[in-house]
């Protein structure tokens, strides 16, 4: 992303000047967002593509939004995703949906700044190919056990299951591995224009299992609680429950796990989030952060075509 902060002016006349891009009390932070929106809407105008709005279906009330496709073009267009396999996952997701799901087919569309695209777009060309998805495992996290892998988005293993969290948590993309004896999964949150948020603290019947799977796990250090709980680290911390979960399920099917959290290098809200999350951790053997430069300049882990449509549609170095 530029270093470089459009001007007011500039935001207003590219229709990318929003509240909801204002931090408060972080210029920094604020700074990425407005760059972000502004790159998409940028990116967007150079191919001529229709302008999006707010709501998403448009109207005579409707706000352009620069960073948005319009909704009928980007249905039929797909121009929100960097190639054809990409896309063809993510048809693939929206044909097999999951109990108490969540996703918004409009933003994934047609939002150019959300990190739902930017997910398909970062690991979409993995979903069919199995040896291809292996190997990119095994370039990322090369101490997870091998196998069979199985590529999902917007997964989660059961949602308000009383036996994993009981609520609607989701992994952006779930990777599967399934060995000799049992499985690995490797859970991923996707960050691209967001910044951590402090969130209200869970009520009392779900902080109540949410409590008894981190304390299960030993992996936090003394003190965690007022840390994380209605914090703007809560959301890392739910997302990670949700693979400690699995590991803890009576079933015993999966025998290692990991929660990733990958966003842009230069969002500074989101890297300094990952470096303080870190810090409540005794054990981080299950928890990893990973900046989408990283992931992409591994070696042996995409394909070089899909390495250069993510740089120049995401800005990235």
């Amino acid at each position: 992303m530029p270093a470089s902060t459009p001007s007011p002016a500039e935001l207003r006349e590219a229709h990318c000047w929003f509240d909801v891009d204002r931090v408060p009390k972080d210029e920094a932070s604020t700074a990425w967002k407005r760059r972000a929106r502004w790159g998409q809407a940028k990116w967007r105008a150079a191919r001529d593509y229709r302008i999006g709005a707010e709501p998403y279906d448009g109207g005579p009330d409707a706000t352009p939004v620069g960073s948005r496709l319009a909704l009928d073009f980007a249905r039929d267009s797909h121009a929100n995703f960097i190639s054809k396999d990409v896309v063809a996952a993510v048809k693939h997701r929206l044909e097999h949906t999951e109990p108490h799901e969540t996703l918004r087919k409009d933003r994934l569309w047609a939002d150019l700044l959300s990190s739902m695209p930017l997910c398909f777009n970062l690991f979409g060309a993995l979903h069919a190919q199995p040896e291809a998805a292996a190997a990119a495992l095994k370039a990322w996290w090369p101490d997870a056990p091998s196998g069979q892998v199985q590529v999902r988005f917007e997964h989660s293993p059961g949602r308000r299951d009383p036996l994993f969290l009981n609520n609607r948590s989701a992994f952006d993309v779930a990777f599967e591995v399934a060995g000799d004896k049992a499985a690995v999964v490797i859970g991923v949150e996707t960050k691209y224009h967001e910044h951590a948020k402090r969130e209200d603290e869970p009520n009392e019947g779900a902080l109540e299992r949410y409590i008894q799977v981190t304390e299960r796990s030993e992996v936090f250090a003394e003190g965690w609680r007022a840390r994380l709980v209605g914090t703007d680290l809560q959301q890392i911390w739910l997302d990670h429950l949700l693979v400690l979960a699995m590991l803890q399920h009576p079933s015993k099917r999966w025998t290692w796990g990991r929660f990733v959290l990958v966003f842009p290098a230069g969002n500074p809200s989101i890297s300094s989030a990952a470096s303080r999350y870190r810090e409540v951790l005794r054990d981080r053997t299950t928890f990893e952060a990973r900046t989408i430069e990283d992931l992409i300049g591994t070696q042996g882990a995409l394909e070089p075509a899909t390495v250069d449509a993510l740089r120049e549609r995401y800005e990235l170095e």
